[in-house]
């Protein structure tokens, strides 16, 4: 039983606090907090709302859900796949305070989810469909952050999503963005991955972070081409709100409109983002764990608790829903992320950027930014994998292309529930064809067959051994042998005694071994998951 304990509690801080974790963890919290600046703003532009909220939702995403999730490499904010959800929550509601009780409503039934345990869905995913998942969104990476590089920064749609809000696709984006490009973004942005694949190499330089010598010549580029005939124009720059007092930075946050819990629309969106957040949640953690170098496991159910409490405090204060996300949670661990103390910080280099150098993070070029993400999703995407999952086999292989192709066309779950449909697929598939196996011996003019039935039998393999009953030959000697059988379902049970009732008027004699008229399935009791994890 997943039991909630605070995220820093008794010998356990001290592992959060040791050097070798914290310098890993400093220079992945400036990499992450480099993905997460653009992203969190843009995404806040895709969904209609205040750029500030999406900026609140960042910070709330690493300070808040970091410190209480379970996970330690996990990175939450503002997610593209809820831009849709919200612009449209935000259009039919009305008000943006009636919608940030929508928010704060959707924390309290994630909570509710975690307390009954439903994070345990997220053990159901294939390997296959999460690789899948993983590598589309390294695809998406590339696809998206293409224009970006090139220096048109009218696509904020984030990191999911063929289709946009402005009639284009992502083809046709980088298409346009090929006969508009920048020559002061190329310049950068080149650079900018040259450093990123070169810079890691000399264990001298590696010290200091590729991705903040990205972004300090970003900022010297910028400075440089501002006295050319091709300067970086202010829609190819990072945008954070600037305020100059501390009424008027507490003038940016907005409280959720409490009259309008009798509203029943606040409900169904509430209980919209809730659901589709913690499936993007439970999607994400299991990706993570994945590609976790030291294979730790997340616990879903206090997942759900940690994003519950962090939906909650963000529609508090004016921010957007949020989840786990892969692209932050990735970058995370390719920058080498150690501890949950990355995130944490993270949300903490967010914050201070936002109060003290909002006039320098706005000098950032998006170029440069992009070029993080574009090694990024190359190292999620990288040939290798496909190679890896093609000799695996065609039923992981198929499912794994399937995902790609549907998360690239459509968005994270509906391709996600197409390559769980083709997994099952081929898992039945699987299943029909080995129900059993079977031994072939002679005795004088008369053959013994012997079929020996699996572990498991269930309703899914009667198919295949009535195929296989139906067409033994006459006058033969069949053992249907059940010694290894936990389970039999009572379809395949009746086809084997009717079998047996009739095999006679062939010539065959039928003998039954440790079959039995009727099984049952033990349940695993509270009780037995309480000892377990004393």
């Amino acid at each position: 039983m997943q039991k909630f304990n605070p995220a820093f509690s008794g010998t356990d801080i001290r592992k959060y606090f040791l050097a070798k974790n914290l310098k890993k963890d400093l220079p992945s919290s400036i990499v992450v907090f480099l993905v997460a600046l653009p992203l969190c703003l843009g995404i806040a532009l895709a969904s209609g709302a205040p750029l500030f909220a999406g900026l609140i939702t960042g910070i709330i995403g690493g300070i808040v859900v970091a410190s209480c999730s379970g996970s330690q490499l996990s990175v939450s904010g503002p997610a593209a796949g809820l831009t849709v959800i919200v612009l449209g929550a935000i259009t039919s509601l009305g008000a943006y305070p009636t919608f940030l009780l929508a928010v704060v409503l959707a924390g309290v039934f994630q909570l509710i989810l975690g307390i009954i345990k439903a994070g345990t869905i997220g053990n159901y995913f294939p390997s296959s469909v999460i690789e899948g998942m993983l590598a589309a969104i390294g695809l998406i990476l590339i696809l998206k952050q293409l224009p970006h590089a090139l220096g048109v920064d009218t696509d904020f749609s984030g990191d999911e999503g063929f289709f946009q809000q402005d009639h284009e696709n992502t083809f046709s984006a980088i298409t346009a963005a090929l006969g508009h490009f920048s020559l002061a973004a190329v310049v950068i942005s080149g650079l900018s991955i040259a450093i990123l694949i070169v810079w890691p190499k000399f264990k001298q330089l590696a010290i200091v972070p590729a991705p903040l010598i990205v972004v300090i010549i970003g900022i010297v580029g910028t400075i440089i081409f501002a006295n050319t005939n091709t300067p970086l124009r202010a829609d190819q720059m990072v945008k954070i709100p600037t305020f100059s007092g501390f009424d008027e930075f507490l003038g940016l946050f907005t409280m959720p409109d409490f009259s309008q819990l009798a509203n029943k629309n606040v409900y169904i969106v509430a209980a919209t983002i809730a659901v589709v957040a913690s499936l993007e949640t439970l999607l994400s953690i299991e990706a993570v764990d994945k590609i976790d170098p030291i294979k730790r496991v997340t616990p879903t159910n206090r997942e759900l608790i940690a994003q519950g409490i962090g939906n909650i405090t963000s529609g508090m204060v004016g921010g957007l829903p949020m989840t786990s996300v892969i692209v932050r949670s990735s970058a995370n661990v390719n920058a080498g992320g150690r501890t949950k103390m990355s995130a944490i910080f993270h949300g903490g280099w967010l914050l201070l950027s936002l109060l003290f150098i909002p006039q320098v993070i706005n000098m950032i070029p998006l170029s440069c930014l992009a070029a993080i993400l574009l090694v990024t999703g190359y190292k999620l995407t990288r040939i290798s994998l496909f190679k890896h999952m093609y000799h695996k086999g065609w039923d992981q292989f198929i499912p794994f292309v399937v995902t790609v192709l549907a998360v690239l066309f459509t968005d994270l779950l509906k391709g996600v529930a197409i390559g769980m449909l083709v997994s099952i697929f081929y898992l039945l598939r699987t299943n029909m064809r080995n129900p059993f196996f079977y031994r072939i011996t002679k005795e004088g003019d008369k053959k013994n067959i012997r079929i020996k039935l699996a572990e498991e039998v269930s309703f899914l393999n009667k198919a295949a051994i009535q195929v296989v009953l139906n067409n033994i030959p006459k006058e033969t000697n069949v053992i249907i042998d059940g010694t290894n059988a936990r389970y039999i379902d009572p379809d395949v049970l009746e086809t084997i005694f009717n079998y047996k009732h009739n095999a006679y008027t062939k010539g065959i004699i039928v003998t039954l071994e440790n079959v039995q008229k009727h099984y049952t399935v033990p349940k695993l009791s509270n009780n037995i998951i309480d000892d377990i994890n004393k």
